[in-house]
């Protein structure tokens, strides 16, 4: 989808554009939202000062989600096939500050070690490195993930994963609506800082999903605990997205 096409859709935004402009593209693949319940002390202990745990109905989540990353590249440069694709795996909450609802991330995993070192240098969020593998026959995704990065903390994902229903739009109120429809994410900055870096795209078209979870080591790296309760699983084809520049949230 093109730019322009992707800012034309804006009814199903909590909030405005930002008033600024994009800097880089992206598109997100064969993706998997797994979410957990998790108790929002737990969460809570592990976030910065000026970030509140978001709960739905009182219930907070954790997410565990793998997808495949392509035609990232910033604002006016094509891409670059050996480096504008690549698995990407995160494990995240959700949280608020300011008012506005958002993404927190413990973790982002890829395989691009460029990609990883500028993710962190620009918008300060915590990439590793990671050896990982996202196949994709047409019915089924099979998607393995071992971080490399040195000095971190070990964790593992192994999973194939489908879709196994028709493709949907979220219902405004709905559980499924308030854990994808985020426009933005929220970091710290190296000096302690609460940054914001707002993102946008169309509403999400997800489908319900099965999923063979083999290994999941990655709640336990970032000091979490997951439930036995099976996951909520969704599944999305593809999303379009734009991302501006993080600032700093205003306390």
């Amino acid at each position: 989808m093109r730019a322009r096409d992707i800012v034309r859709q804006v009814a199903h935004r909590p909030w405005p554009l930002p008033s600024g402009p994009w800097i880089m593209r992206q598109t997100w693949s064969e993706l998997l939202f797994a979410h957990w319940p998790m108790p929002a002390t737990d969460l809570a202990a592990l976030l910065p000062a000026g970030l509140t745990v978001d709960t739905y109905e009182g219930q907070a989540w954790l997410g565990v989600v793998p997808f495949r990353m392509s035609g990232v590249r910033p604002r006016g440069v094509p891409a670059i096939p050996w480096l504008s694709a690549f698995p990407e795996l995160n494990v995240r909450t959700y949280v608020t500050a300011g008012g506005k609802p958002g993404v927190w991330f413990f973790s982002l995993d890829a395989t691009n070690a460029l990609a990883v070192s500028a993710a962190r240098a620009t918008f300060h969020l915590p990439y590793f490195t990671a050896r990982m593998r996202c196949d994709f026959d047409g019915a089924a995704v099979e998607y393995a993930s071992h971080r490399t990065h040195h000095g971190s903390a070990p964790a593992d994902f192994q999973a194939v994963y489908r879709p196994i229903g028709s493709a949907y739009t979220a219902q405004a109120g709905s559980l499924e609506h308030w854990l994808a429809e985020r426009y933005c994410l929220y970091a710290l900055s190296r000096r302690g800082h609460v940054l914001r870096g707002e993102i946008h795209h169309p509403p999400w078209l997800l489908q319900p999903a099965e999923a063979e979870i083999r290994s999941n080591t990655m709640a336990l790296a970032a000091g979490l605990a997951l439930s036995d309760i099976p996951p909520l699983l969704h599944y999305a084809a593809r999303q379009d997205t734009l991302v501006w520049l993080p600032y700093r949230v205003s306390r």
